[in-house]
């Protein structure tokens, strides 16, 4: 899979293909990212990328023209790069989401806006989708970029070591991830759950989904809702 950062920040985003197992799997090639800065494409000869809004409000937007040319430029070279952008306005970007791309796609382009955001032409003109990562305001698109790309890039062959793992995760089931445990079996007066440690393999996993549905009753019950209607 290839991961492509349009940002005026290309140094904020490389740190975190580095090391640990993103880092792993860009050495052993299951991941390759690359960048592209609207700045070497605009024809401000001061490179400047941002204006006012037109229409009045505060901060600057990013115009339409290093953009485009950034983005044309990437789909001339690459035919199958689906284009994303990340902004609060976006639909809410889900697991289902990661493993539909992971699954379908060999390019993702990532369209990471500064200051107040992006001329909204550009969007209608090349997004194929809009994500939004929670209902919060960031001062850019890298985090929310790289958050995307890690989550589509574990579910990826041979990046992760234990692909099993994968199989008990919070929302692969709709529901949250049951509590996990190591040693020791007490820890300031917590013990483990006594369950957990008598090898019975059926009722662990039925502990566990019973756990899971706690959990997202508690924290989110939104998808515990879900989750009954679909029983």
């Amino acid at each position: 899979m290839r991961f492509t950062f349009v940002s005026l920040f290309p140094e904020l985003i490389e740190g975190y293909f580095s090391a640990s197992i993103l880092g792993r799997a860009r050495e052993a090639g299951k991941i390759a990212i690359d960048y592209r800065n609207p700045r070497d494409y605009s024809t401000n000869r001061y490179r400047k990328v941002d204006e006012a809004m037109v229409g009045g409000g505060a901060g600057m937007l990013m115009f339409p023209q290093p953009l485009d040319d950034t983005i044309r430029t990437i789909r001339e070279e690459s035919s199958e790069v689906r284009m994303i952008f990340l902004a609060p306005a976006g639909k809410p970007f889900r697991q289902r989401d990661a493993r539909r791309l992971a699954l379908k796609e060999s390019h993702l382009a990532f369209v990471c806006g500064r200051y107040e955001g992006i001329d909204e032409r550009i969007v209608e003109l090349h997004a194929d989708e809009v994500f939004s990562v929670g209902d919060a305001v960031l001062t850019g698109g890298e985090l929310p970029a790289l958050m995307v790309c890690d989550a589509v890039s574990r579910l990826l062959p041979g990046v992760l070591g234990n692909a099993d793992s994968l199989a008990e995760e919070s929302f692969e089931e709709g529901l949250l991830e049951a509590p996990a445990f190591t040693k020791p079996d007490e820890f300031r007066g917590k013990r483990i759950v006594s369950e957990y440690l008598k090898g019975n393999h059926s009722k662990i996993a039925a502990l566990k989904k019973q756990m899971a549905l706690s959990r997202t009753k508690h924290y989110r019950p939104d998808l515990y809702q879900r989750v009954k209607a679909q029983s």
